[in-house]
């Protein structure tokens, strides 16, 4: 039995597979315009492991940069520096002191 994640390798690889043969090119001729190995071609689109180099570039030549762009988050990514530009005022009287007490 296979795992969820080699499902979805053989899924993405068998997809690949026939837009290449839409496309009508040999694994070679992909594999040389991508600038990838026909071995890492094979490996892709069999589900049986690629990288995100292979599968980034055979993608595009493929003309489905599409599929990447869905992978990409929609909102905007968090960043914590952010928070240092502008003054936390939580509350109308503004920001509050924190007093400590002295113990000798």
């Amino acid at each position: 039995m296979t795992s969820q994640f080699e499902d979805l390798e053989i899924t993405l690889g068998e997809s690949v597979r026939a837009l290449r043969i839409d496309h009508r090119l040999t694994q070679v001729e992909l594999a040389k315009r991508a600038n990838v190995s026909v071995g890492a071609v094979k490996n892709l689109e069999t589900g049986r492991g690629s990288n995100t180099t292979t599968l980034v570039r055979v993608v595009h030549v493929l003309g489905h940069d599409d599929w990447l762009s869905a992978l990409t988050p929609s909102a905007q990514v968090f960043n914590p520096l952010d928070l240092l530009a502008t003054p936390a005022t939580n509350s109308p009287r503004g920001p509050r002191r924190v007093r400590h007490s002295e113990q000798r």
